[in-house]
């Protein structure tokens, strides 16, 4: 019924094992008589044993069988501890039926002489049933116990040692929250100490410093909790220079000490089990281990070996003990239905408690008791004790109890008194008086966590009676056993983000990050200025987050949308100009403090550029080309460099070097030959950013020089346009294996025309992870991470293969996962609350598609997985049926060209062409106009189509255009224009016959429009308004005219010019600004007419003109109404004019 196999064992014909349960008569296996939740099965491996696997069966021949159970271990049998696995109490998968096998490999091992399992589900055909085998090997080491006195002295072979590597290992397990376990220091404040602090492993090391002083060596690192549990703990610390592994248990943390040395200076020994002098980090007061330590191990030597053979100094230890000894608590597990009743003492009026207690949530009641004539009640109110003696309230300590940590609790009530102590401080003791009876206590939360040593009248609770039935009563409480977890250990919460528990769960806090989500993934910034641009956002200050989810966090830049390529401006700290001087060593004037975020962007920049200059005065910059420099840079990767602004990589010259004119043709810098200046751009961008200048020349007498080096600029992100187009079903892109264990993010673009497609996949033994388009409508984030596929979907209200560019975020992490869509769809699911939660893949990533099966057409851009952008184009460039970058942005993008620009595609990108707008800048929003001084006007001629085109060959082949007649069946008018001049023209358009239209300012500065069109005797005027616009304010203009009866010509030629208007209203002529002014589809840039001509139809151009936008504003003046609309009322079927500014 029971069989154990141990790998590398001689002999295992005899063991023992101890099923404490009413056994049901006969053979095939166990079963208990009842079968309820406080059955269990106990093995007694005989002595500590290293367990590997387990196996089931149900009972032979029958309907017994357990579906679901938990397992426990112990050294001594007493004060077990549940097998955890993924952060959980972990609950493994049992049998189906009775006669197949079900194995199970322990992720973490088990090293224990007792085992327990305990059914939590069984057969609904039948009852509690099993067959169990256990797999392993033999465990041995040397155990040594420290009584909190002894401290055991590993002496050097020589008096001081220089360490460059170290390998330490140990297993420790005590019941004390704190204790100091190893220790060592040297004269020259070099230290290593490994302690517990408040139930917390702490390292601490410092390796010296030798600019600032061994303060800043100085390097701390905390790991694990709750290690006063009384369970053995694994420590492995492996130092090589100053970088360091440091793990505990299975959690493994990688660090780099603080300082500039590598090698550990130690004097003398290195002390296991405490401190025998008072150490450099903090003096004295620290209290020496007390608890069991086996297999200690300094790099290669066995201490515990070297103490049992007494060839080690053990001097200290009053009676050193090579076994370990036992903890004689007695801990109860509550969930949140347990209770634990204990018999107290009839017909007294007092009561005498104690108690400690663990656990992570704010609220519980602790203790109720019926008292005399009234109750007791002790509990646990945000995270501070309260006593409740008949309905009135104390309250006792103000810090929070809810940490996990052993809290200390003594009550003592009598008669109408009561006093409450916590953890032993007579500071925190709460006196209270009855004030009225009531025989209902208040509701309260069911205490969720641990309790020990339990005294009634100053007596230990005789729990061993109680799990027996023989006194009291519980329900659903475990006893000797403490199962409480510390969520928050490993912090899942990423990026700074603050882990906040309870007993079931976890929840993280990003407020001040710079990252969001369930567990702090996700950057709320945008990686780049480009990806700003393509938002619609203009030129401003911004924070960037360059690889999104990755380990470097964001910052701000300065991005300059202005031109068709953006630029990235970081600014550093060093001032302009500043002075360096008597100097005998190169001293390190540190320029940029967060090289590693803008190492990024110069990574994905197209180019990068950085102005470095040094005015000198008897100071030398780089000395002769063959001489030492003494002067140079520190650029990425910390790597030095010699040359300077205006030269490149590979010479030691300055820009004067480069064009040989440097003052002195002897030298190839002008301060070499100690004359004013050097200066220029840095454009090498593998080699940016300048982290740091070294300047060493300073020290003669008279010696001074100043130095500036002026911020990174870069332009593009290649990152953002980096694309593949996959043109077949079967084509894919692979790359390696995708990390993403505990937390992964997906993002990327797609545009495509057909109805379905996997994005991409990745594939395990039975974890995977994927993303596809399902249909037209929906796309789909499904994965595996051993509880069975999830899959999430977000449905589009428009189809997604419209070929136009779509944006997917994907992720998943212990709490949560999610699927997002165009930032408009979003689908999440939460994780479940026990279960696995790794994903564990070995296959190659495929983008594009696996082995064919629905295959994406289509293209895809900007892929990230936790914040490292793969490089498709490279890949593309190397694999059949898929092609480097892609076409078609222009149907995505091309609605950001706003005021007529056109989209022009580009192969990274696309560029809004302005030159039939009236409008600049990256997408044709910048106004574009001209201040007109008295006598200044420009004119144009409009031409038909055919004109048009034959005008452009005309052009430029010096022919003479030819008058060709235009039609005009509607106009559409826009300017801007401000002025404080009255009366002006502002427009005026006119033909070869006597039709015109004109827009003026009259006397008062009203506005009004006048038509005079074929069929009208006089012209028609069209007061728009009788305010003063001539008021200096910027004002709008529209209006729009449609009439199929009345028709306008215009000719190429100018017209003819109403004589009698011009003269009356335009002189002296218009004084004020123009901009953003349009007549039907042609647009004149006016005031940047002089640079280039964005208009196509011939200008002339008389005074002078200055650019200027004048200035944007909102409507001022309503809409005309309909009342003195001329069009209106003339009722031809036209559209009704209205006129604005």
């Amino acid at each position: 019924m029971l069989t154990t196999s141990f790998e590398r064992c001689l002999c295992l014909s005899s063991y023992s094992f101890l099923v404490l349960s009413h056994v049901t008569p006969g053979a095939g296996g166990w079963s208990p008589l009842d079968s309820d939740h406080y059955q269990w099965l106990q093995v007694d491996l005989g002595s500590r044993k290293q367990v590997s696997a387990i196996a089931t069966q149900g009972r032979y021949s029958s309907s017994d069988w357990t579906t679901r159970y938990r397992l426990l271990y112990s050294d001594t049998g007493r004060n077990w501890k549940p097998y955890h696995q993924d952060g959980n109490i972990w609950a493994f998968s049992g049998n189906s039926n009775s006669e197949s096998s079900v194995r199970h490999e322990l992720q973490q091992g088990i090293v224990a002489r007792f085992l327990r399992l305990v059914p939590l589900d069984w057969s609904e055909e039948g009852r509690i049933g099993l067959r169990m085998e256990l797999y392993g090997c033999s465990y041995w080491a040397d155990v040594i116990n420290f009584d909190g006195q002894g401290v055991i002295a590993y002496r050097f072979k020589v008096k001081k040692v220089k360490i460059i590597k170290d390998v330490i290992t140990l297993k420790f397990k005590t019941s004390e929250s704190e204790g100091v376990i190893l220790h060592g220091e040297g004269q020259q404040g070099d230290y290593i100490t490994l302690e517990l602090h408040r139930a917390k492993l702490l390292l601490q090391i410092n390796l010296g410093s030798n600019q600032y002083g061994s303060i800043l060596g100085h390097t701390s690192v905390s790991s694990g909790s709750l290690l006063d549990d009384h369970h053995w703990h694994a420590v492995v610390i492996e130092r090589f220079r100053r970088n360091v592994n440091f793990t505990l248990d299975t959690h493994t943390q990688h660090f780099r000490t603080n300082g500039e040395f590598d090698h550990l200076d130690l004097d003398y020994e290195l002390s296991f089990g405490g401190m025998p002098y008072s150490g450099k980090p903090s003096g004295g007061g620290r209290k020496n281990f007390k608890g069991c330590m086996e297999s200690i191990n300094y790099n290669g030597d066995n201490i515990t070996d070297l103490a049992r053979r007494k060839k080690i100094d053990t001097s200290s230890f009053r009676n050193l003990t090579f076994s370990c000894m036992e903890a004689h608590s007695f801990p109860v597990f509550f969930n949140a239905t347990s209770f634990l009743q204990l018999p107290g003492r009839a017909n007294h009026n007092a009561a005498s408690v104690g108690f400690q207690f663990r656990t992570w949530n704010p609220d519980g009641l602790l203790l109720f008791s019926n008292l005399g004539d009234g109750t007791l009640e002790v509990s646990l109110e945000g995270g501070q004790l309260a006593v409740h003696i008949n309905a009135s309230r104390s309250g006792g300590r103000s810090s929070d109890l809810s940490d996990g940590q052993w809290h200390a609790v003594r009550l003592v009530a009598k008669e109408n008194f009561a006093m409450l102590t916590i953890d032993g401080d007579e500071a925190s003791a709460v006196r209270t008086s009855y004030f009225q009876q009531t025989p209902f206590p208040p509701l309260q939360r069911s205490f969720q966590g641990c309790m020990q040593a339990i005294l009634l009248d100053d007596q230990p609770a005789d729990l061993h009676a109680v799990e027996k039935g023989v006194a009291g009563a519980f329900e659903n409480v475990s006893l000797d056993m403490c199962a409480i977890i510390d969520r928050c250990m490993p912090n899942h919460c990423e990026h700074g983000g603050r882990c906040k528990q309870t007993w079931d769960g976890f929840s993280c806090t990003c407020d001040g990050t710079g990252y969001t989500g369930a567990t702090c993934h996700t950057s709320i910034y945008e990686p780049s200025c480009e990806a700003y641009k393509h938002l619609g956002r203009s030129s401003d200050t911004y924070w960037v987050d360059p690889d999104g989810s990755g380990p470097l966090g964001p910052f701000k830049v300065n991005c300059n949308m202005t031109e068709d390529k953006v630029w990235t401006t970081v600014m550093n700290n060093l001032p302009a100009q500043t002075t360096v001087m008597g100097s005998n060593q190169p001293p390190s004037n540190d320029v940029l403090g967060m090289s590693c975020q803008v190492t990024a962007i110069t990574t994905s920049a197209e180019h990068c550029e950085q102005h470095i200059s040094y005015s000198c005065r008897t100071s030398r910059l780089l000395n002769t080309p063959e001489g030492t420099p003494y002067t140079w840079w520190v650029g990425r990767g910390s790597e030095k460099h010699f040359y300077w602004g205006g030269s490149g990589p590979g010479v030691q010259k300055c820009a004067c070097g480069i064009d040989r004119n440097c003052t002195d043709p002897k030298y190839d810098c002008n301060c070499d030959a100690d004359q004013k200046e050097d200066s220029g751009l840095l454009v090498y961008k593998d080699h940016l950013p300048v982290s740091q200048v070294a300047v060493g020349d300073t020290n003669r007498p008279g010696s001074e020089a100043k130095l500036t080096v002026g911020p990174l600029r870069c332009q593009g992100d290649g990152n953002y346009w980096n694309a593949a187009s996959f043109t077949t079903p079967s084509s894919y892109l692979h790359f390696s294996t995708f990390q993403g264990e505990t937390s992964a993010d997906i993002s990327f673009y797609f545009k495509t025309s057909a109805p379905y497609g996997v994005f991409l996949e990745n594939l395990g033994n039975t974890d995977f992870i994927r993303l596809e388009l399902k249909s037209p409508t929906v796309v789909s984030f499904s994965f595996d991470v051993g509880n069975g596929p999830v899959e999430l979907q977000v449905h589009s209200a428009t189809p997604l293969n419209d070929d136009q560019w779509h944006r997917v975020m994907a992720e998943r992490n212990v709490k949560e996962a999610v699927l997002q869509l165009d930032l408009t769809y979003r689908a999440s699911r939460p994780a479940p609350p026990q279960g696995h939660t790794r994903l564990e893949l070995f296959s190659q990533l495929y983008v594009g598609a696996a082995g064919g099966q629905r295959g994406f057409l289509g293209c895809i851009r900007a892929l990230r997985m936790n914040g490292v952008t793969l490089d498709l184009e490279e890949r593309a460039k190397v694999t059949p049926g898929v092609k480097s970058g892609c076409q078609g942005h222009c149907t995505s993008y091309g609605v950001y060209c706003r005021n007529g620009g056109q989209c022009v595609e580009r192969y990274n990108g696309y560029a809004c062409d302005c030159t039939a707008t009236a409008y600049d800048g990256p997408f044709c929003t910048r106004e574009v106009g001209g201040f007109f001084e008295a006598g200044t006007l420009v004119r144009y001629n409009f031409l038909s189509e055919a004109a048009a085109a034959a005008n452009r060959d005309a052009w430029s082949m010096a022919h003479p255009l030819s008058s060709q007649e235009v039609t005009l069946e509607q106009e559409e008018v826009a300017f801007s224009f401000s002025t404080s001049n009255a009366p002006a023209i502002l427009m005026y358009v006119s033909s070869k016959t006597q039709d015109y239209l004109a827009v003026l300012l009259r006397q008062n500065g009203s506005l009004q429009v006048r038509y005079h069109l074929g069929g009208l005797r006089e012209p028609f005027s069209i007061d728009v308004d009788q305010r003063n616009l001539a008021n200096g304010q910027p004002h709008t203009f529209n209006m729009s005219r449609i009439d199929r009866s009345v028709t306008i010509q215009v000719h190429a030629q100018t017209g003819h010019v109403d004589p009698e208007l011009i003269d009356r209203y335009n002189s002296p002529g218009f004084v004020g600004c123009l901009s953003r002014v349009q007549f039907n589809a042609a647009a004149s840039a006016v005031g940047q007419s002089e640079g280039r001509t964005f208009s196509r139809q011939p200008a002339s151009y008389q005074g002078k003109l200055v650019e200027s936008n004048c200035g944007a504003s909102p409507l001022s003046i309503p809409p005309m109404s309909a009342a003195t609309d001329p069009w209106h009322l003339d009722n031809t079927g036209g559209r009704d004019i209205r006129g604005w500014m």
